[in-house]
């Protein structure tokens, strides 16, 4: 199940690649361009919507009825008729079907999300299903640090700065071969032992009061109506940081396409790092194993990335230093004490901090500064997803369903960063003052959130900045 999480990181972060390059073919402005995130993630919006309406009109959870297993197996099928799309797009460089094959990958997504989440976060304790996600995560990372890389190669024909000419035909292999793959999987999930349905999902008495026909009722759910907007502005920060880094370093850099590929890669490899970190508390370790092991992994993450990079040709020297970066990662997740609401807070704090340096500093500093933001975003899905759903009993299928239509943010937020990127507006590296008002939300979130979770779960008492 876990290759699952592999695809929606393989694909979201080849858009990053997409974005640049279809810019400069077909001369689009940068908030057009931004139209390739904003597709693929109004898709999980549309999938979400269509699956809460089918719910709601059925007074059923559809995976209650479908099951777990046939709907990531359904969601894996229709992904793979969106890559079909791709052969024709690049033949005939439609910008609109290349999107329209996005689409639907992404509508395939969303059903897949829906069921894949909650199943990780259920299937054992509540306390660490956080951390539990946070190790599906880090599988999904590996994705998104491989993605931009053999995208870029597969379009350019090399991953060496020597040859800066893009192919968009040249993408039509490549998305052929994860369509096989996601029938493929599909396949070897339909033959498995993962559990069709769970029957250990927990009831609470609310959810047990509120009637089935009643889907609105949920406004009664603090934790879940907060979430979902932390939700969307979280992919939201995440989608546009990286699928804006392309204009910036353009900009300000003055570095040209072909060259970017492996600071996409860095972006998405620090979730990587990040979620590698976080999931060592998921593991029936001791505590001086675990701690051994949180200094250890993230750098074991980091030398994938540069591993990956060095088997394709790039020039590795400039990534050395942000091996002094990781450490701030270290202390946070450590301060965290594997609370979802405290880690969080100190997240999204650090995301701030990060997104600032990039906005005042410049040159290199900016750049590996906005790409440590990924360090930041890490663990904020499943920290929010663990808050948002909790005590929400036999309506946690559809709590999931609208956390995973508010992935909308990724399009939406990152749609309005290129907007504000425009010269005449606020400039690109001024633009990220967006991602910095994501993350304010993130922390108030937190704040709301601590005392429900640590009073449920019996977790350290608050710190006094918390408590105030």
């Amino acid at each position: 199940m876990v290759l699952v999480f592999f695809f929606w990181g393989f694909v979201a972060a080849s858009n990053d690649i997409l974005i640049p390059v279809f810019k400069d073919k077909m001369n689009l402005e940068q908030w057009q361009s931004q139209m390739i995130s904003f597709a693929f993630y109004c898709a999980y919006f549309v999938g979400s919507l269509i699956y809460f309406i089918l719910s709601s009109v059925a007074k059923t959870d559809l995976l209650n009825r479908l099951g777990y297993k046939n709907g990531i197996i359904l969601g894996l099928c229709i992904s793979a008729l969106g890559t079909l799309l791709f052969y024709p797009a690049a033949q005939m460089e439609s910008f609109t079907l290349m999107i329209t094959g996005l689409f639907i990958v992404g509508l395939g997504f969303s059903l897949q999300q829906t069921a894949a989440n909650p199943l990780a976060i259920v299937l054992g304790e509540a306390k660490s299903g956080a951390q539990r996600l946070s190790m599906a995560g880090g599988v999904n990372n590996v994705g998104t640090t491989i993605g931009p890389i053999l995208v870029s190669l597969a379009i350019f024909g090399t991953v060496s700065a020597s040859n800066s000419i893009a192919e968009i035909q040249a993408v039509q292999k490549p998305y052929l071969i994860l369509g096989a793959a996601f029938l493929l999987v599909a396949f070897l999930i339909k033959i498995s032992p993962i559990p069709n349905h769970i029957e250990s999902i927990r009831e609470n008495s609310e959810a047990k009061n509120l009637p089935r026909e009643s889907v609105f009722k949920f406004i009664r759910f603090k934790q879940l109506w907060m979430g979902m907007l932390a939700i969307f502005l979280y992919v939201g920060v995440e989608v546009s940081t990286a699928s804006n880094l392309p204009e910036f370093m353009r900009v300000h850099l003055q570095v040209s396409t072909d060259k970017i590929a492996p600071y996409v890669s860095l972006f998405w490899a620090s979730l990587m790092i990040g979620r590698w970190t976080s999931s060592v508390g998921a593991f029936p370790l001791n505590k001086d194993v675990k701690s051994i092991l949180g200094f250890v992994v993230p750098y074991l993450a980091f030398g994938l990335f540069l591993v990956v990079n060095a088997i394709v040709g790039h020039d590795l020297q400039a990534f050395y230093i942000y091996a002094a970066i990781i450490p701030v990662l270290i202390i946070a997740d450590i301060l965290s004490k594997g609370d979802p609401a405290r880690q969080l807070f100190i997240f999204s704090m650090a995301g701030i901090l990060a997104l600032l340096t990039g906005i005042y500093a410049d040159g290199m500093v900016s750049v590996f500064a906005f790409t440590s933001v990924g360090l930041f975003c890490s663990t904020l899905w499943p920290c929010i997803f663990a808050l948002a759903i909790n005590k929400l009993g036999s309506y946690t299928n559809t709590g999931s369903s609208l956390l995973i239509m508010m992935i909308l943010g990724g399009g939406l937020i990152s749609l309005l960063q290129g907007f504000l990127a425009d010269n005449a507006i606020l400039g690109i590296q001024k633009s990220y003052y967006v991602g910095v008002f994501c993350f304010a939300y993130l922390a108030f979130y937190a704040i709301q959130m601590f005392k429900i979770w640590r009073t449920e779960h019996e977790l350290p008492t608050t710190p006094d900045m918390l408590d105030a």
